[in-house]
């Protein structure tokens, strides 16, 4: 499993990454991809949606299971990304690259209260 250290992990297995314009980036972990197998469809929140920290946002399907995703933090979706929509299986070929949805934060710095890379292997090893 990869978790790169650039991005930051909530106990759910999603990724978060602040941008230099000070919005969020949201994905899935390696780990969860690797756990839910081939995804096949994807169902994600609608633009202007507002998420609270935690809230059921989204639906990843894959071969084996239905999976809910979770908002890292709270924010407005300011953007989604259709590729992935449009072809589920590149999260499968890089589940850190290709990405979900885009926030724009309530508070930046709720960031920190998520974990890094390091904490985030633990939490998936011991799974």
């Amino acid at each position: 499993m990869t978790a790169p250290a650039n991005l930051k992990y909530a106990k759910t297995h999603e990724w978060a990454r602040l941008e230099a314009d000070g919005t969020v980036t949201v994905g899935i972990s390696e780990h969860a991809q690797e756990a839910l197998g081939d995804i096949v469809f994807l169902e994600l929140p609608e633009v202007g949606r507002s998420l609270q920290a935690s809230e059921e946002c989204a639906v990843v399907e894959s071969v084996k299971a239905a999976s809910d995703i979770y908002a890292p933090l709270a924010g407005e979706v300011i953007a989604i990304n259709q590729a992935v929509l449009d072809e589920p299986e590149l999260v499968n070929q890089d589940a850190c690259t290709n990405w979900l949805f885009k926030l724009q934060p309530v508070n930046a710095a709720d960031l920190d209260t998520l974990l890094d890379a390091a904490a985030y292997a633990q939490v998936a090893e011991n799974e």
